[in-house]
């Protein structure tokens, strides 16, 4: 990897694009510390300290703490995250733009267009329920009228504009995809604060010289078993053969040549996990903003779907959510994948082609055939999704390890960081391409 990001900082057009790339990071960090004109910080950080659930926390993680510090860039990325998947489960429910996707580039441009305009929308819809329900609370300074309340909504939704069109820019001027790069600094952002607080907790105050060592060794050991299984589920994939029939046409022959379909072992990414956490974390989102605490037995299910009263040994009656969880990220997966791999497409497809598997007849017994094998490949690749999201939630039940960064966030920035370099190695292999073709 070093390697690589040295040979491509001797290249001029790959250098220009990291170095735009970094002063974009650049301008996020700092925006994520302008704070909101009229609000009062040391509220919301009080407010924010009160919060039973980790639904909060696991959002400000993804905005890189601008949450917590409520600044302009308090919303972040998430209005552009919930709108891309509002786009893509809407794609499949409305026909008119079914036919846009697949209408390819200039398809694509208008479901971009219309994905803009619905951030925007959410962004301003958040920043009004932020402004009145935070405000009437303490959130704005001194006497709050209503000129006080337009200028917060104002400074949210363009921060949160302002981050989509960046995103946007990192894409098109630098390196990787900018929303899943801008995601990803947010999320690296929180670590050193997290690692501070195990070792604060863990290694600083263990009783001995010897627990301390234990401690770092075992913290250290973890972290590297997550990202290596990160990157066994980012990378593993499985190759179903295909043989292509020849075909004469005049005197020449075309076809027979042999290729593989790769179904990656996580088919879905990061996305069960995101679905199966917001669900559980809505109604307890909800309650906190309306300052319901829950009597009886709705206490008692708002407790099973926090997830920092999961593998506690004093409470082992709330583990319920825990197999409600693993159960909604294993249901996500298959249903994700459902709507962006369709095997009875890809069966036509190959049999309009002359493509076929190998000892498997074109049309129905290839549908089934490669129905099977991806609910194989989807069984599996849940599987290492649910180990590696429940990992940080047992240290954190049994131990007390509370940090914002987890399964999910490990798998965010493994599959940007790999994807990012695979990026920078092609925009490397393209200019030998040039060079050659211009000598």
């Amino acid at each position: 990897m070093l390697q690589t990001l040295r040979n491509a900082f001797k290249a001029k057009e790959v250098r220009t694009r990291l170095i735009f790339t970094l002063l974009m990071l650049v301008v996020i960090r700092f925006g994520c510390q302008l704070p909101v004109p009229g609000v009062d910080r040391n509220f919301f950080a009080e407010w924010f300290k009160q919060q039973s659930g980790d639904a909060f926390n696991f959002f400000d993680a993804f905005t890189g703490g601008s949450f917590l510090n409520m600044s302009v860039f308090a919303l972040n990325i998430t209005p552009y995250i919930t709108s891309s998947i509002i786009m893509q489960l809407l794609t499949i429910a409305i026909p008119k733009l079914e036919e846009m996707q697949r209408d390819g580039e200039d398809g694509r441009k208008k479901i971009a267009a219309i994905t803009r305009y619905v951030t925007v929308g959410l962004a301003l819809i958040e920043s009004t329920a932020m402004a009145i329900g935070f405000g009437r609370s303490g959130l704005l300074q001194g006497d709050a009228k209503w000129l006080d309340y337009i200028c917060v909504i104002a400074a949210l939704t363009g921060g949160a504009a302002f981050i989509m069109w960046i995103g946007e820019q990192i894409t098109e001027h630098g390196v990787g995809n900018g929303i899943s790069v801008v995601l990803t600094i947010n999320i690296i952002s929180r670590m050193p604060q997290d690692l501070a607080t195990l070792y604060e907790q863990f290694v600083k105050n263990a009783s001995t010289v010897t627990m301390s060592v234990i401690a770092a060794v075992v913290i250290i050991a973890i972290i590297l078993a997550m990202v290596v299984l990160v990157i066994l589920l980012n990378d593993g994939v499985r190759r179903i053969p295909v043989q292509y029939a020849k075909k004469m046409q005049g005197r020449k022959t075309f076809g027979g040549n042999s290729t593989h379909i790769p179904l990656k072992i996580n088919t879905a990414g990061v996305i069960p996990i995101i679905f199966a956490s917001s669900l559980l974390q809505f109604p307890i989102v909800i309650c906190q903003l309306l300052g319901y605490q829950g009597t009886g037995v709705w206490s008692e299910i708002l407790k099973g779907l926090n997830s920092n009263n999961w593998f506690n040994p004093s409470l082992p009656q709330y583990n319920i959510g825990l197999v409600v969880y693993v159960v909604l990220v294993i249901f996500f997966a298959y249903f994700y994948t459902s709507i962006t791999f369709n095997p009875l497409e890809v069966s036509n497809n190959m049999k309009k082609q002359g493509g076929f598997v190998p000892g498997i007849r074109p049309g129905k017994p290839t549908t089934d055939y490669l129905t099977g094998i991806l609910n194989y490949v989807i069984f599996i690749g849940a599987v290492g999704l649910v180990i590696v999201a429940v990992i940080p939630i047992f240290f954190n039940g049994m131990f007390g390890a509370d940090v914002s960064f987890g399964g999910t966030s490990l798998i965010i920035i493994v599959s940007v960081i790999l994807e990012t370099i695979k990026q920078v190695e092609s925009l490397m292999l393209v200019r030998n391409y040039k060079g050659f073709l211009n000598a």
